[in-house]
């Protein structure tokens, strides 16, 4: 335990210990242990669209290398630099922007625990003000939130801030929205601060696509590069790349330093999921769409081919919402898609279908609180569903599909276009409108 609030402490003897009393007798140094390049360095699990976790493989060498070279070249770090990656240090942004990179770089950094709300929404301009920050790197979905603060409390608007010690600013997670880059780069950069808007996933490490701050010409939405010597494509489904301007599917054509190793315990999953045979196993799938300018060869990122959910940054299968739900005592069956979300970049919908009678009215409010408190206890406060709506039965397709494209119309609030002379109960979709 650390001592650090004064709480009291349910302390269990032989179990429990207190993190000043053990460290005090230990050595000031540490001999690391030596291992070769491709040791596993760590084993980090990420969603996947069958809902089994993947266990994805870092090496030592290559990741750490990977590391350094993004946290030099993207973040252009200097010895007098006063880093921020804002990040929940968990996740893999927190592996390789808190942890690894900084560290090895021997860059000074923040390292941060509390929330961007608490006391009140300025705090990230007040902890940038206060302790003279110079790289600041966050996610979309916190700069949406901050934005709608600021219009709401003028107090908490980034300009009540000195937030001059600012030269790069960063973001992180997923595809950030030209209205948001913008916001960013004139209230919070001040109009003079580059942008590095960073492509890049669990699987590989670190940045993958990323502007060069000072080097390379920004365009709000647009990840722009590969990072020096990233071989990235856009492709169709044969593997075939297409004309700049087309949009298809991301892939990278050559191995990298910082390249997911193994599934841990299931190479046969890391091979199909990421070297998919449509491909022949010779390109990595990296599961999102994107589209090249048709001059300059800029990648913007279109959004995820599969179903796995991009909520605030944190990517999970629907798989594991729909397992979690069904787990209900009260669930017989439940579908999970995403809507976009002015917030959350991607919001979560669950279609529910009950073991009793349909609820409707504040039974049905009652019900979605318990299912949203069920979901967040199973898996996690990112995963609860935003909206969840009830019906007496799923669309599905006569040979019990569930269509999923339908449900992802109706979560959007679009009206029904598409074909549905192959559902076996084309009534439900009016209960399911929401």
């Amino acid at each position: 335990m650390v001592k650090r609030t004064g709480a009291d402490i349910n302390m269990v003897a032989g179990r429990d210990s207190w993190y000043h009393e053990a460290v005090a007798s230990q050595s000031e140094t540490c001999e690391p242990e030596w291992v070769e390049a491709e040791h596993p360095l760590f084993i980090l699990y990420t969603s996947g669209s069958t809902g089994k976790p993947k266990g994805v493989q870092h090496s030592s060498g290559g990741y750490l290398l990977q590391a350094m070279l993004s946290m030099k070249y993207t973040f252009d770090i200097k010895p007098d630099d006063i880093y921020w990656c804002t990040a929940d240090i968990g996740w893999v942004t927190g592996h390789t922007y808190i942890t690894y990179g900084p560290l090895a770089c021997g860059a000074t950094e923040i390292v941060f625990e509390g929330v961007p709300t608490y006391p009140d929404a300025g705090r990230f301009w007040k902890m940038i003000q206060d302790h003279k920050v110079s790289v600041f790197y966050t996610a979309p979905t916190a700069i949406r939130s901050l934005i709608k603060a600021a219009d709401n409390n003028p107090s908490v608007h980034p300009k009540q801030y000195n937030l001059s010690s600012l030269r790069i600013l960063g973001s992180v997670g997923e595809p950030i929205n030209p209205a948001a880059w913008e916001w960013y780069y004139e209230n919070v950069g001040g109009g003079r601060c580059p942008i590095v808007d960073t492509f890049w996933q669990t699987e590989t490490g670190a940045h993958m696509i990323t502007p060069m701050p000072g080097a390379t010409p920004m365009v709000p939405g647009s990840c722009t590069l590969p990072f020096p010597g990233i071989m990235a494509a856009v492709v169709d489904e044969t593997g075939t790349e297409v004309p700049w301007g087309q949009g298809g599917i991301l892939v990278v054509t050559k191995p990298w330093p910082a390249m997911i190793r193994n599934v841990w315990g299931d190479p046969d999953r890391f091979k199909k999921t990421y070297y998919p045979e449509d491909f022949k196993g010779k390109l990595y799938l990296a599961g999102d769409g994107a589209i090249r300018d048709a001059e300059t060869g800029y990648f913007t990122i279109t959004g995820r081919i599969d179903d796995v959910l991009n909520v605030s940054g944190h990517r999970m299968g629907t798989m594991e919402i729909e397992s979690a739900l069904v787990a209900h005592e009260k669930v017989a069956e439940a579908a999970v898609v995403g809507r976009p979300d002015d917030v959350t970049g991607e919001a979560i919908v669950a279609f529910v279908v009950l073991k009793g009678a349909r609820p409707t009215g504040e039974e049905a409010a009652k019900v979605v609180k318990e299912l949203q408190a069920w979901v967040g206890h199973e898996i996690g406060p990112i995963a609860k569903p935003k909206d969840i709506r009830f019906g007496e039965n799923l669309p599905k397709t006569r040979s019990g599909k569930i269509m999923r494209r339908l449900l992802r119309q109706l979560a959007k609030g679009e009206d029904v276009t598409q074909d549905t002379s192959t559902l076996e109960n084309p009534h439900i979709l009016e209960q399911l409108k929401g």
